[in-house]
């Protein structure tokens, strides 16, 4: 028995009539049909239908005309738009007056069946005991997929301990946001939350940020100056790319954690300090311990509790839930109603692999909004990054295409340095093409600290 719903198909071509039939049945709904808009309008006088799919352009009243009129005897009614003249007039104009989607033909089953899926879903209350999936939001993180679920659940299991904690992922996966989580649900949520990112700060002043200084203890240091770790006592210390970290400061790290004090940059009194530490890295800690770059007891001692992050990539099925969370955000940023995106562009973006993850999302969508002229996101004004490799920039100098010239004839007729720059500017490009940009990975490829190479990227401008 046909018990998923009512579907009305109007179509003035019988054999897309009669597609749309055959396949909606087979998938369990009852369907009728119009060949145009007047004839759709008797039927829904007659019947209660949970979803109206017609084409735009009919003879005797098209699909803007029915939709009108549809929304006149049930504004809650969703319709789905088709048609095998896309324009982007259409769109607005459909999404303007209420339409649920807008497809244009040939589409793929899938497509459908989703968008289809997605219409009746929200037409039709649940009446089969259990709970309908709501948009999941836990403090400030957008998810409703089981591996943020899973996230959800351990962070309220963890943060009213005092466990230390260990969050992995890729840039751009919302490790700050999870280290804030833990903060808001622990037991010292009213105190202070004090977020740092390693590799941010010049390694010459990173113990200074940390553990503070007493006046003299170096030039500029005028005054006595409160560390990170005083300003965080009775609260949390985010520590965010941890593995950054050098040998020095992973020693002072651990004495904190062992004995819950230290001492100040060139000062001799004993400060106590009861903080809970965070921290987060897109390396893999354990690979940095094999190889003596990080020093396995602070890592046993920081990472008691590990979460990992998922990529963007792998729960593909959040990404409608934080485009409608950074729609209605920019759509506020940028005083404008842009609230939806087509279902061509959500496609587009449910294809995209999103090495910058969530973050890279985020900026999608507020380059659509800023830029969008109506109240829905089209395919083409999503600026994607479709080629990850970049052309290499010209060299800072003109080589000659000589054969047989060496890098010491260019030497001595350009200038040592200038040849040294070009040479390490194709490197580091190399690199960076072969890390899909990532500055992080294109440092461990080259074996080079991170802070290194983004001073060099700086140099050279690239």
């Amino acid at each position: 028995m046909n018990n998923h719903g009512k579907i009305l198909i109007v179509d003035d071509e019988l054999s897309m009539r009669e597609f749309l039939a055959i396949l909606l049945e087979k998938a369990g709904y009852t369907t009728f049909a119009a060949a145009n808009g007047k004839d759709a309008l008797k039927i829904l006088e007659k019947e209660r239908v949970d979803l109206v799919i017609t084409d735009i352009r009919m003879p005797n009243m098209g699909g803007l005309d029915l939709l009108a009129a549809a929304k006149k005897i049930d504004n809650n009614l969703p319709v789905i738009m088709i048609t095998a003249y896309a324009s982007p007039e259409d769109a607005v104009a459909a999404m303007k007056n209420g339409a649920y989607d807008y497809i244009t033909k040939p589409f793929k089953l899938d497509e459908i069946r989703n968008v289809i899926a997605g219409a009746i879903s929200r037409a039709q209350p649940t009446t089969n005991g259990t709970e309908s999936c709501e948009v999941g939001e836990f403090s400030g993180i957008i998810g409703g997929s089981p591996e943020m679920l899973k996230i959800f659940d351990m962070v309220k299991r963890i943060a009213p301990t005092h466990a230390n904690v260990m969050i992995y992922g890729e840039s751009g996966t919302g490790k700050e946001l999870v280290a804030r989580a833990v903060h808001q649900h622990s037991q010292v949520s009213d105190n202070a939350f004090v977020p740092i990112t390693c590799s941010a700060i010049p390694e010459s002043l990173i113990e200074s940020e940390l553990f503070g200084h007493v006046k003299g203890a170096f030039t500029g240091a005028i005054a006595n100056k409160a560390g990170l770790f005083e300003q965080a006592n009775n609260g949390t210390v985010f520590l965010d790319e941890i593995g950054e970290l050098s040998p020095l400061i992973q020693t002072k790290l651990l004495r904190i954690l062992q004995e819950r004090e230290f001492k100040r940059v060139g000062g001799s009194e004993t400060i106590k300090v009861n903080v809970r530490i965070v921290c987060a890295t897109n390396r893999n800690l354990e690979e940095e311990v094999i190889a003596g770059r990080f020093r396995e007891d602070l890592f046993y001692r920081l990472a008691v509790v590990p979460l990992r992050l998922p990529p963007l990539r792998e729960r593909k099925e959040d990404i409608p839930l934080l485009v409608e969370h950074f729609l209605n955000k920019y759509s506020t940023v940028f005083q404008k109603d842009v609230s939806e995106l087509s279902s061509y562009a959500m496609r587009v973006l449910m294809d995209y692999d999103f090495p910058g993850n969530v973050r890279e999302l985020e900026n999608i969508i507020e380059r659509g909004v800023a830029l969008e002229n109506s109240n829905i996101i089209l395919p083409e004004s999503l600026t994607l990054s479709t080629h990850r490799r970049r052309q290499l920039a010209p060299p800072p100098y003109s080589p000659t295409d000589q054969p047989g010239k060496t890098l010491a004839d260019e030497a001595f007729e350009f200038g040592l340095e200038k040849v040294m720059d070009r040479v390490e500017k194709e490197i580091i490009e190399a690199a960076l093409n072969q890390a899909d940009l990532s500055k992080m990975r294109a440092a461990e490829l080259l074996k080079i600290s991170f802070r290194s190479l983004r001073y060099k990227v700086q140099k050279l401008n690239l």
